[in-house]
């Protein structure tokens, strides 16, 4: 595009150029030739006036004039040639006298001329000259005076005028060239640029970005440019980290089959071979039906997942009381069982939701709370409104998470603590599963947590 904006530049200001000059030039030749006209015609005048003096001179006296041309014409021819002018006498059709070479008068012919009027023209290739050519008046109208005026210097002088105008314009056409050429790199730098910064991140490189500078269009393309990398970025970004929790949760998934299905094979396997007694029997099938009840529940929450992300739900005002009611009384038995203490603060009336969703959702979060407390602990489940943000949280003084935990807590299959989860006999989707019911209701978990301080988890309700 570069060449092409080059070329096309370049071409039509050679064009212009080279007709300008051309057509100036033929202006000042057609002035120097009007010029030479105008003098021509007077010097004519001059010469007819002074020779139509000495012809009725010679007639006052008698004297014939034809007999007399050449002495009568000796001064006038003298002066001509001295300045590269040429003279011709003719009587009507025949020359008298002339200082001219024969050739040159070839095309001259009299006998059309008028009296009264004057002829000129330009001829000849080699010695090019003006001609004026005109009858004497009255009574010597028998005789035409033929003046020439050489005016090869004239046109040789124009010609080095011409080339010299056309060297000025190459050399003139150079300069703008190389001035074009600089121009064109510098308004088509940021193309390249763009160019250069495209096929980075086609490449890969996105983290590529443009220099901006100035408040013109190209630093608002350029500005456009490096939002559009950023997105483009962000977006791959966001595409790895899709990616990789979906191998996370392959590699988890598996991982969470592996272990239920060692221990049902084993213990079968210890069934089938090995001579056991009815208490050992018993045990071990037991174990298998542990196994395969923890195998169901993780089917049945993936399930739910799966349920959650493809339904709408239907929502509709509930009591925030009457919801917590219904979440104490399922959790009571499983609190009293580790000596957990569950406190609940209701600081507002109503939430629009699902009640269903919701009570799960709060069940999984104050389980995982009893999960990670020590015997004769406590949990606060509150309900209040912040800042016109309505906030469910549950709050637990157990073992607490690092940052990194925190930053992986809502990945399907994760534990923080994986051999405290599977003695638990948890699946590792349980907040996965909260995580869902909050974008179902337009909220998202906030975490707070630090070892052996406990941890905080709100669902805040933007919207609601």
């Amino acid at each position: 595009m570069k060449k092409r904006a080059f070329f096309t530049t370049l071409i039509l200001f050679l064009f212009f150029l080279y007709a300008g000059i051309t057509v100036m030039s033929a202006i000042i030749f057609k002035d120097k030739v009007g010029v030479i006209k105008e003098r021509c015609l007077a010097e004519h005048y001059v010469i007819v006036s002074s020779i139509l003096k000495d012809f009725q001179a010679l007639d006052s006296r008698g004297v014939e004039i034809g007999g007399s041309m050449e002495s009568l014409m000796h001064p006038y021819s003298y002066l001509a040639k001295g300045n590269g002018m040429g003279l011709a006498v003719y009587k009507k059709v025949n020359l008298v006298y002339t200082n001219m070479a024969q050739e040159v008068l070839e095309d001259i012919n009299t006998d059309s001329y008028k009296e009264g009027q004057r002829y000129v023209s330009i001829k000849g290739n080699e010695e090019p000259s003006v001609y004026v050519a005109g009858l004497l008046p009255a009574p010597f109208e028998d005789y035409a005076l033929v003046y020439r005026y050489n005016i090869k210097e004239t046109i040789t002088s124009w010609n080095r005028l011409k080339n010299t105008l056309y060297m000025a314009g190459t050399v003139l056409s150079i300069c703008l060239a190389f001035c074009l050429l600089i121009l064109l790199n510098q308004i088509f730098r940021p193309l390249k640029q763009i160019s250069e910064a495209s096929m980075g991140i086609a490449a890969g490189e996105y983290e590529k970005r443009l220099p901006v500078s100035g408040n013109d269009e190209l630093a608002y393309m350029a500005q456009s440019f490096n939002h559009m990398a950023m997105e483009i970025q962000k977006q791959i970004a966001d595409l790895n980290e899709s990616a990789r929790q979906k191998q996370q949760f392959i590699d988890n998934f598996a991982h969470e089959l592996r272990t239920p299905l060692t221990a049902i094979y084993g213990y079968a396997e210890y069934i089938q071979k090995a001579v056991i007694s009815e208490e050992d029997r018993i045990m071990s099938c037991g174990y298998i039906m542990s196994e395969s009840k923890r195998m169901e529940n993780m089917a049945y929450q993936l399930l739910d997942l799966a349920m959650m992300r493809n339904n709408e739900i239907k929502k509709e005002k509930i009591e925030v009381k009457s919801l917590l009611d219904a979440v104490s009384n399922t959790i009571l038995r499983k609190a009293v069982e580790k000596e957990i203490t569950v406190n609940y603060s209701c600081q507002m009336d109503c939430i629009t939701g699902n009640a269903e969703l919701l009570e799960s959702l709060l069940v999984n979060l104050i389980d995982n709370a009893i999960k990670a407390s020590n015997p004769k602990s406590w949990i606060e489940v509150k309900a209040y409104q912040e800042d016109n943000v309505k906030v469910l949280s549950v709050r637990d003084y157990g073992k607490g998470m690092t940052e990194r935990q925190l930053q992986h807590v809502k990945e399907a299959f994760y534990r923080a603590d994986k051999s405290r989860s599977r003695k638990e006999g948890g699946a590792g989707l349980g907040l996965s599963i909260c995580e869902q019911i909050s974008q179902l209701h337009n909220a998202h978990l906030q975490f707070a947590s630090g070892l052996m301080e406990g941890t905080e988890v709100k669902v805040m309700f933007t919207t609601l």
